[in-house]
């Protein structure tokens, strides 16, 4: 494992080598899988010949609660206030992706100018060693 020092948090990061199985499957070290929070998903993003992996945020209950507490103020209740919940909800995850979607435009964007800085971190003699 390699460690570099970080331009912007002067914290070490970590470098390590994992196997890719004849299946394509990768084993995230179990350090990185807890600090991290892992479940059964990842944010896989391509960009720039870099793979980055992310944890999925969970699905925050707020919208829930602030879809319900509106339903009960207009009136609904028992069978109507759960199916109008479900018919609200449900438009929820679509706007949400549609505006990542587009926020993941603008990074694109955003990025067509982008070095690597990975040379820089871990140093070249050390990236042709490996």
């Amino acid at each position: 494992m390699a460690l570099a020092k970080s331009n912007e948090t002067d914290k070490p990061i970590e470098k390590r080598r994992i196997t890719i199985s004849s299946k394509r499957q990768i084993t995230i070290p179990a350090k990185y899988y807890e600090a991290l929070g892992l479940d059964k998903e990842l944010e896989c993003i391509y960009s720039n010949g870099m793979l980055i992996l992310t944890p999925v945020k969970k699905e925050d209950s707020a919208f829930a609660e602030e879809i319900l507490a509106d339903l009960i103020k207009q009136g609904y209740s028992d069978e109507k206030l759960l199916a109008e919940f479900k018919k609200i909800n449900r438009k929820i995850r679509p706007a949400v992706e549609k505006l990542v979607e587009e926020a993941d435009e603008i990074a694109k964007n955003a990025s067509t100018n982008y070095v690597d800085p990975t040379d820089d971190i871990f140093g070249a003699e050390e990236a042709e060693t490996e």
